[in-house]
C-alpha cells in the first residue's frame, strides 16, 4: 500500500510539475535558437498574463517549412567538397538535435531568375514548334539540381517538393521571349502536357512533385524568366487543359493557383468561384511583397475547403538581422499559419557573397540565401534561423491549435500526432514581457526581452 501511494504521488507530481524546452532568439544575436529547460510552476501570481493552449480545438494540418532550392542554390552546393556538402545538408535537412529539419522545398520548373541564364526543358530555334514534346529534356536540372535532390532524399525521404514554373518555353508565348509575354491559347494543351512530362520525368529520377503552382508571380512579367497570366487565363488553363490532362495521365500532384502577392486575393477567389475549375484545384499560394498576411484568411473564408500555402519571401543582402527576423517571424512564421497557410517557405536556400548566379534583364541581384556558400565556407543568415525557429519542432502532420493572445505577444500554437505541443512567441513591445503559458494546468513561466522570439516545445 505504501509503495502504491508513493507511485501515485510521483504520478501526481508529473501531472502538475512538468518540464518543457524553450528555444530563444534575441535580436542582438547573443541567443540564436538557444535551448533552456523550463519547469512548470504550481503558483501563478494574481493578475498574471497567461497564454492558454487548447489542443482539443484544431485547424489546418501543416505540410512543412523550408525554402526554394533554385538552380543557383543547387550549383553552390554541388561545387562544395563532398564531405562539407554532406555535413551541411545533414544540418539543413536532418531532424536530430541541432539540425534545422527543412521539410518542404519549392523547385523552379525550368529556370528561375537565380539561374545562370533563362532556359526551359524544350528550347527550340526561332520559328520551330514541338507539339509532340519529342525534344523534352530535364537538361540543365541534371547537372546540379537532381543530384542534390537525391542527396537530400537520402537524408529526408519524406520531404515534399513543390514545382513552380517561371515561364513556358519561349516558342509557346506571344513575344517569343523568356521574359514577359503571354501563353498563346493554341499552346494551352501542349503546355499542360509539358508540365505532365516534367512531373513524370522527375518521378523517373525518384523525385515526387507533390504540388505544382501554375505560374510564379503571374502578375509580374518583368522578371527573367516570367509570364503574364491573368486570372481568367489561369482559370481556362486549369479547367479546360491542365486539370483534364492530369486526370487522363493519373497525375496526383496537387494543382495550386496564383502564387503571388497578398494584395490580390480576388485573383484566386475568382478562379475558385468557378466550380468547373475549382474541382481540379487543391488551393492557392501567396507571397508578401505587397498586401497583408490576413488576405490569406479572406481566401479561406470565401473557399474554406481549399488549402492555402505561403511559398516565397526574400531577404535582401547584406541583410539586417533584427529587422529581417522580426518582420518574417511576425508575418510569416506566426502570421502565415494563423491565416491558414499549410507551408511557410522562404526564398532561396543558398547564395554566395556576390549574389550570383542570376539572369540578366530582371534577375535578382541582391537575394540573400539562408546560407552563404563561398567554396566550403558556410555563413548562416537570418532566413536560416527564421525557419530554424519552427521547422525542427512543427513537423509535417502537426495541426495548428487554439491559443489565446495576450498584449504585445504574437503567437501561434501546434500539436503533434503524439500529443506534444509547440508554441512560437514574439515580443513585439519595446520592453521585457513576463507571462505564463498554460498547458493542461501546467504553467510555464516566460520572460522575453523586447523583440525576442521563443519556441516552447512541450513533449
Amino acid at each position: 500500500m505504501l509503495t502504491l501511494l508513493i507511485f501515485s504521488f510521483i504520478g501526481l507530481m508529473k501531472d502538475t510539475i512538468d518540464e518543457a524546452t524553450m528555444y530563444l532568439t534575441t535580436m542582438d544575436q547573443q541567443q540564436l535558437l538557444a535551448p533552456k529547460v523550463l519547469l512548470a510552476s504550481d503558483k501563478v501570481p494574481t493578475n498574471s498574463q497567461v497564454i492558454h493552449l487548447n489542443p482539443s480545438k484544431t485547424y489546418q494540418e501543416m505540410d512543412g517549412f523550408g525554402f526554394t532550392l533554385t538552380g543557383g542554390s543547387a550549383m553552390h552546393l554541388s561545387k562544395m567538397e563532398k564531405g562539407a556538402r554532406g555535413k551541411l545538408l545533414k544540418e539543413l535537412f536532418g531532424t536530430e538535435k541541432g539540425e534545422i529539419g527543412i521539410s518542404y522545398l519549392r523547385l523552379s520548373v525550368g529556370a528561375s531568375d537565380l539561374d545562370e541564364y533563362p532556359w526551359s526543358y524544350l528550347d527550340l530555334p526561332k520559328g520551330k514548334q514541338d507539339f509532340a514534346l519529342q525534344n523534352f529534356s530535364l537538361g540543365y536540372d541534371s547537372l546540379y539540381l537532381i543530384p542534390i535532390l537525391k542527396e537530400i532524399l537520402a537524408i529526408s525521404p519524406a520531404i515534399q517538393f513543390m514545382g513552380s514554373p517561371w515561364s513556358p518555353p519561349s516558342w509557346m508565348k506571344d513575344n517569343q521571349d523568356s521574359r514577359g509575354g503571354r501563353l498563346l491559347p493554341e499552346y494551352y494543351d501542349v503546355y499542360a502536357r509539358y508540365l505532365v512530362k516534367y512531373i513524370q520525368s522527375m518521378r523517373n529520377h525518384g523525385i515526387d512533385i507533390s504540388s505544382l503552382t501554375i505560374q510564379n508571380e503571374p502578375l509580374h512579367p518583368g522578371n527573367n524568366p516570367s509570364l503574364l497570366m491573368l486570372a481568367e487565363e489561369q482559370k481556362i488553363f486549369v479547367k479546360a487543359h491542365l486539370g483534364p490532362i492530369f486526370e487522363k495521365y493519373n497525375i496526383n500532384t496537387k494543382i495550386i493557383i496564383y502564387d503571388h502577392n497578398a494584395n490580390r486575393p480576388d485573383y484566386p477567389i475568382s478562379i475558385l468561384n468557378d466550380p468547373e475549375a475549382a474541382k481540379f484545384i487543391d488551393g492557392s499560394a501567396f507571397h508578401l511583397y505587397e498586401g497583408e498576411i490576413n488576405a490569406l484568411g479572406k481566401v479561406h473564408d470565401a473557399h474554406p475547403t481549399k488549402n492555402l500555402y505561403f511559398t516565397e519571401q526574400w531577404i535582401g543582402g547584406p541583410g539586417n538581422f533584427a529587422g529581417d527576423y522580426s518582420w518574417h517571424v511576425r508575418n510569416l512564421v506566426i502570421g502565415g499559419p494563423n491565416n491558414w497557410a499549410k507551408t511557410v517557405l522562404q526564398w532561396n536556400l543558398t547564395s554566395n557573397s556576390d549574389y550570383t548566379p542570376h539572369t540578366d534583364r530582371g534577375g535578382c541581384t541582391k537575394c540573400l540565401g539562408a546560407v552563404t556558400i563561398d567554396g566550403d565556407k558556410v555563413t548562416r543568415n537570418p532566413a536560416y534561423y527564421i525557419i530554424g525557429q519552427i521547422a525542427p519542432f512543427v513537423r509535417p502532420g502537426f495541426k495548428r491549435i487554439e491559443s489565446n493572445g495576450i498584449a504585445n505577444i504574437e503567437q501561434v500554437a501546434f500539436s503533434g500526432p503524439t500529443g506534444n505541443v509547440v508554441l512560437v512567441m514574439q515580443n513585439i513591445s519595446l520592453e521585457r514581457k513576463v507571462f505564463y503559458v498554460n498547458h493542461k494546468g501546467n504553467h510555464f513561466p516566460m520572460a522575453l526581452d523586447a523583440g525576442a522570439v521563443a519556441t516552447l516545445n512541450i513533449e
